[in-house]
């Protein structure tokens, strides 16, 4: 059971705590709190639904099987509430901030974010999935009459862009609101450590279905998956290869939660915090994996990068993307009339780089393909 600090550092619902507050008023609803009333507006956003045609490692085309970006975002929000739960937080906090963390990303994965922060960087700009993130909750999306934007509360848009890593003022000095001097929430905090939970046992289950991993090869180079490997072996002596691996993937999962859970626990316990103000004025981030399963961490990553992110397959699925996105890019660049009209209409104000990005970053990867093939059509006229 948490202990009782834990619950006191937790974030509050109660009337007063301006992590509550929204932009615009909201209609009052008494059998919902604040942050589950985010939670419904973010799985109701345009953007939340276009994560299910966006790339997470390989694209919906190879397999209907392989985890899309919403796929994946939906594991993270599990796992996400399964910690906050055990450590006594704010489930329904921890849970938006988990819908909400990939919202901002382009099409085509890392692949097309790395691509498309290459074509801004051109004209002096960059792009960062958090601050788009944040762009689309607070812009971008239409959903109220009286205004743009989800109008979240302060405490899941200070998440967004807080979740994975620490912005400063004097980088971002249009980001001052969301208290860049201090620490955020542990509710933010375990994000992006559920993130890193999900993907790394969901790779090795996507790169085993591609057959671009192999179980014995796994086993030799990630300790803690043959670990687990040869406890499944024991539990269950007689079963397939295949039943022992995904039992290991579980396995390994509720290995990395547990001890986050435990971790971040002991971490809070250690500086004595009894509140959450003390937690966002500690020097350092608390939620942590303890220093052994890091090191476990850290070499399957290692692995991944090594053996599958960077195997000659999906280098040539990147270089498509990066070819797909710097031409789009290029193309709307030199002609902007070719833009949809509501676009256009947003250059005077944002400048045509930015407004060129953020129209390729809402697009799925079957969209730009398409798109892509009708300027290649065009261009060849």
């Amino acid at each position: 059971m948490p202990s009782v600090a834990l619950h006191r550092c937790a974030v509050s619902v109660a009337d007063g705590n301006p992590l509550l507050e929204r932009v615009y008023p909201a209609r009052p609803r008494p059998a919902h709190t604040a942050f589950q009333r985010d939670r419904e507006r973010i799985i109701q956003a345009r953007a939340f639904r276009r994560l299910a045609g966006k790339t997470q490692v390989f694209t919906s085309r190879a397999s209907d099987h392989f985890r899309s970006r919403l796929t994946h975002t939906i594991e993270v929000a599990q796992i996400a509430r399964d910690v906050a739960q055990r450590l006594g937080l704010n489930e329904d906090l921890a849970e938006a901030l988990a819908l909400v963390h990939d919202i901002g990303h382009p099409p085509f994965g890392h692949a097309g974010e790395r691509a498309l922060d290459e074509c801004l960087e051109r004209h002096g700009l960059r792009f960062d999935h958090n601050l788009h993130a944040l762009r689309i909750c607070e812009h971008f999306e239409q959903r109220y009459a009286a205004h743009r934007g989800l109008n979240l509360t302060l405490g899941v848009r200070e998440g967004i862009i807080k979740h994975s890593r620490d912005y400063t003022a004097a980088q971002h000095p249009e980001l001052a609101p969301y208290l860049l001097d201090q620490r955020p929430p542990l509710e933010a905090q375990i994000i992006d450590l559920a993130d890193e939970i999900a993907y790394l046992t969901a790779d090795l289950d996507d790169g085993v279905e591609s057959g671009l991993l192999e179980i014995r090869h796994i086993r030799e180079h990630v300790s803690l998956f043959e670990r687990s490997f040869t406890m499944v072996e024991r539990m269950f002596p007689g079963s397939s290869e295949k039943g022992l691996f995904i039992e290991t993937l579980q396995w390994m999962q509720n290995t990395l939660t547990d001890d986050l859970a435990v971790s971040t626990a002991a971490n809070v316990a250690a500086i004595g915090a009894t509140s959450l103000e003390e937690i966002r004025h500690h020097p350092t981030r608390l939620a942590l994996f303890s220093p052994a399963v890091e090191r476990l961490r850290l070499e399957e990553k290692a692995y991944l990068y090594n053996t599958l992110y960077s195997s000659p397959h999906l280098t040539l699925e990147h270089d498509k993307a990066e070819e797909v996105i710097k031409a789009l890019f290029d193309f709307w660049i030199d002609d902007p009339q070719e833009l949809p009209h509501g676009y256009i209409a947003k250059i005077a104000g944002e400048g045509l780089a930015r407004v060129v990005a953020d129209y390729i970053a809402g697009m799925t990867d079957s969209f730009i393909l398409d798109q892509y093939a009708l300027i290649k059509r065009a261009i060849r006229r």
